[in-house]
């Protein structure tokens, strides 16, 4: 597999061949124009020693060829010598001019790799890159993308508060309706038409009220938690179980020490949605549900809860996260809102856990919970 270079090494491979080229121009100018200075080509005889020396006059020739073919030899020679270390020299130099130029390009891959990289798609949109200097072409691409995070993060803050709100103006009403329900179904003299009215009435609006509950918890559970207390898992399931209505699925624990961090109540909610959910789904008369913590090796706290079912497509799995998705639209067994599983993985992503969903091969679900160790 060919990995291309990164930015920084292609501008000093530029830079170092730019000069090496410019370097070789050079080299060879000067050759041309040195060349062109020397004498014509020719032999001159001189003499050496003589009488008032002692020594024999000695007499030979001087080549002028071969003296310029020497000094452009070497010229060539100790010239490319020199420009291959100038222009390794000039190939370090840029490696370190692009580096110090790109900083600020580094800067904005590394604030919107975090933003990437975060749980939930809204984490980490208050982060500003806040790029300081010249108002270059980098530093107005930093300034948009300041802009655009702001955006992104009132539309966000926007959207979650108007669930709170909307779902605390359509609490009341419904407490109202389920009240003067509840009073014209338990009179005395109401006829049987009516109390199967009032009945059926008051589980609508009791569905209604598991929704906007629902709603609530899955706008509260989306920031991040920042309540951390000592949480086992353990516990957790261990309490669940034990308020659990006696009933044909059979309910099966294997429980050990799982301690984690974070806000009790919103882990609680959590593997409440999980066993409910089992439970929902659970439609055969014999069937089980299974209930483990442990810790990873890693020391994360790990829960996981299996159940008998119907058959679920693989390619179904990341669909029920989505809010109001119900396995139940193609089995009509469930009046549920379509928000336990949104509320599970909110609450895990807030806590920097996660969930995963396995299908089994011989029906229902295996949901898995990792939540980090205790910090």
């Amino acid at each position: 597999m060919i990995h291309r270079m990164t930015i920084r090494a292609r501008l000093a491979l530029v830079y170092g061949s730019l000069f090496f080229l410019a370097g070789t121009v050079l080299l060879g100018v000067t050759y041309v124009l040195v060349s062109s200075r020397m004498p014509a080509s020719g032999e001159e005889t001189f003499t050496r020693g003589g009488p008032e020396g002692g020594i024999p006059p000695v007499g030979g020739t001087i080549s002028y060829h071969a003296a310029q073919q020497d000094v452009l030899a070497s010229l060539l020679t100790q010239g490319a010598i020199a420009l291959v270390i100038v222009s390794a020299a000039a190939s370090s130099l840029g490696w370190l001019l692009a580096g110090r130029l790109l900083q600020p390009l580094n800067r904005v891959t590394e604030t919107a790799r975090r933003i990437a990289e975060a749980p939930a798609a809204d984490r980490g949109l208050h982060e500003r890159i806040a790029l300081t200097g010249p108002p270059d072409e980098v530093k107005q691409l930093a300034d948009t993308f300041d802009v655009m995070l702001e955006r992104l993060d009132h539309s966000f803050d926007g959207q979650r508060r108007f669930i709170a709100n909307a779902s605390h103006e359509l609490r009341t009403p419904l407490t109202l309706n389920r009240a003067l329900l509840e009073v014209a179904v338990h009179r005395r003299d109401a006829p049987p038409e009516l109390r199967h009215l009032g009945d059926t009435l008051l589980e609508i609006n009791s569905r209604h009220e598991r929704l906007i509950d629902g709603l609530l918890m899955l706008a509260r559970a989306e920031p991040e938690v920042t309540e951390h207390s000592y949480v086992d898992l353990a516990d957790i399931a261990d309490h669940l179980a034990a308020r659990l209505p006696p009933g044909k699925t059979d309910l099966r624990l294997s429980l050990e020490e799982a301690p984690t961090s974070g806000n009790p109540v919103l882990l609680e909610r959590l593997a409440q949605n999980l066993v409910e959910n089992a439970l929902r789904y659970n439609l055969p008369e014999d069937g089980w549900i299974h209930i483990t913590t442990s810790t990873s090796p890693t020391g994360e706290a790990v829960l996981t809860v299996a159940n008998t079912g119907p058959v679920v497509p693989r390619y179904e799995l990341p669909g029920l996260f989505e809010p109001f998705r119900r396995l139940g639209e193609r089995l009509h067994t469930t009046a549920g809102a379509g928000l336990g599983l949104s509320i599970v993985q909110a609450v895990a992503r807030a806590h920097h856990g996660d969930i995963t969903l396995e299908a089994r091969d011989c029906g229902g679900l295996t949901a898995t919970v990792t939540l980090p160790a205790p910090g």
